[in-house]
């Protein structure tokens, strides 16, 4: 049998990608260095380990709403689910390093993109938990399990995921709502002919904090009376 060990040396953000994604760099290690490996069918569970680190304030306040208070979080601070990737080592004999793409989402929704959103510094705890299937055999073809027990520790820098984060979505995020909360929100945004959607965000905040939102604008067009003219914009 071929004993394998793992560790990841280092995390990156891939500038090139059309979608943020982060490369881990994983060592992969045969016990037995003169055992051949044709490939593996590797599976990688990443999870964050929020115990693992300490927090300012500002990151415990903003991290209220995925841990509760910080006064709780001694039962609270459970490890949180990243991503689940798959990956084909190609062959190799003793020892060899792969990237390891692992596809990133910036959906407030999801609690890993709120948990890495309230990061200011420092550095984050993941857990990489390995599975999947080798095949090796210096003289035929032998099929293995990598077993459960398979894992290794890296901490990611707060700035790989800004970096990341800042290339495809620079200076802003993005939240999902559903269809009929946008759908409130064109037609309030149309009916005080609002110029842009932060107007609109801005517009409803000053109402809920008991400003007045700015009046509606009026728009002209060469030959026409002035009148408010609605608009339907794409989001």
């Amino acid at each position: 049998m071929t004993e394998l060990s793992f560790a990841c040396t280092g995390v990156r953000a891939d500038r090139y990608a059309a979608a943020p994604t982060l490369l881990f760099r994983l060592r992969i290690t045969a016990a037995d260095q003169a055992a051949r490996v044709h490939a593996v069918a590797l599976r990688c569970q990443i999870r964050i380990e929020p115990a693992r680190r300490g927090y300012r304030p500002d990151e415990a306040e903003a991290l209220a709403d995925l841990f509760g208070a910080r006064s709780r979080w001694g039962s609270t601070l459970h490890p949180l689910q990243f991503a689940q990737v798959s990956l084909v080592v190609p062959g190799f004999t003793g020892e060899t390093e792969v990237d390891l793409p692992v596809p990133c989402t910036y959906d407030m929704d999801v609690a890993a993109g709120r948990y890495f959103h309230a990061l200011r510094d420092g550095e984050v705890p993941l857990l990489l938990l390995f599975s999947g299937t080798v095949f090796a055999g210096a003289g035929g073809f032998q099929v293995q399990p990598v077993p459960w027990n398979k894992e290794a520790s890296v901490r990611m820098p707060v700035a790989v995921w800004q970096e990341m984060t800042e290339a495809h979505f620079p200076g802003c995020g993005w939240i999902r709502l559903p269809s009929e909360t946008l759908d409130a929100l064109l037609a309030y945004r149309s009916r005080r002919a609002l110029p842009s959607w932060q107007a609109t965000i801005e517009a409803l905040l000053a109402t809920a904090d008991g400003g007045e939102p700015p009046a509606p604008r009026a728009r002209l067009f060469p030959g026409t009376a002035a009148r408010p003219v609605t608009e339907r914009t794409a989001p």
